[in-house]
């Protein structure tokens, strides 16, 4: 994205030349959202717009850098980037958190929110931040459903609702929204893999919450049953890493709990994940342990 093309003062072509000033300095005072992109990375084109549409919308909350990673390949390296998009949020000086891959807007507000940045946060003090509270899913819900109620016509709500639905365990009626989207976005990519999650969250139907599972596995290592729920809550919740070590476990320790449930599991998360780097790598962590 050229300059020219930025479309507000709080989306910025981040450059080497400029980086200590404008990105690390600048973090002091307000939030950097670094976002590492290529013109020719498909996924990069579906987050790139939500960033700066969100950028906007925060009205000061944070700052977006964008680095395109081909043209500074000097910046690329300094943040060691394996996969793009990649995004790394900058707070006083530092690297404070950051994911790969191209999320749905909703996880980008849950991870905006988690990080303590809220909407039209600007002016906001410091203790008031890092006092915000996360949004639940639930709350997710609430939220888009009014957004939907006030213009029907915005078909990309309903596709982050089905989001939001799936991670509070509403299976059916998220699967209702996603049957529902129009022919555009039925292919979508982030459809297709919400499909793909819902066959993994079928598999929570009554079960404890994340807090409950954490508290199983925490008492007995060997609660396969919690251990494998939790994976999947994981999974759906975004942070996939620590759901495919659930399995990895499970597979390590006991490999044929439930008929070899647990390569399953992993089977089927490689096929909602878009991170190719991860995938790869639990790829061979599977194979290690069942060949």
């Amino acid at each position: 994205m050229s300059s020219a093309q930025t479309p507000s003062a709080h989306v910025f072509d981040a450059t080497t030349a400029g980086f200590e000033k404008d990105v690390i300095q600048a973090s002091l005072d307000t939030p950097i959202l670094v976002d590492l992109w290529a013109e020719w990375c498909a996924p990069c084109k579906t987050l790139g717009p939500m960033l700066e549409k969100l950028a906007v919308e925060y009205d000061g909350a944070f700052r977006l850098a964008k680095i395109d990673v081909e043209a500074e390949q000097q910046l690329a390296a300094m943040f060691g980037v394996r996969s793009i998009p990649t995004v790394v949020l900058i707070r006083d000086g530092q690297m404070a958190d950051g994911f790969a891959g191209a999320l749905p807007e909703a996880q980008l507000r849950e991870f905006l929110t988690r990080n303590g940045i809220v909407p039209g946060d600007g002016s906001a003090n410091d203790a008031e931040v890092f006092d915000a509270e996360p949004e639940t899913p639930e709350d997710a819900i609430n939220r888009l459903q009014q957004a939907i109620a006030a213009d029907p016509g915005q078909a990309e709500l309903k596709l982050e609702l089905a989001g939001a639905l799936l991670r509070a365990g509403q299976v059916d009626p998220a699967q209702a929204e996603l049957d529902a989207l129009p022919a555009n976005l039925a292919t979508d990519t982030r459809a297709t893999r919400l499909r793909s999650q819902l066959d993994l969250a079928r598999a929570l139907a009554g079960a404890p919450s994340l807090a409950e599972l954490r508290q199983r596995v925490d008492a007995n290592g060997d609660d396969w049953e919690a251990r494998d729920l939790l994976g999947v809550r994981l999974l759906i919740e975004g942070d996939a890493p620590a759901g495919l070590d659930q399995f990895l476990d499970i597979l390590k320790r006991q490999r044929d709990w439930h008929d070899g449930q647990a390569k399953k599991r992993l089977l089927a998360a490689f096929a909602t994940l878009d991170d190719a780097d991860v995938v790869g790598s639990y790829r061979r962590k599977m194979a290690s342990l069942v060949f």
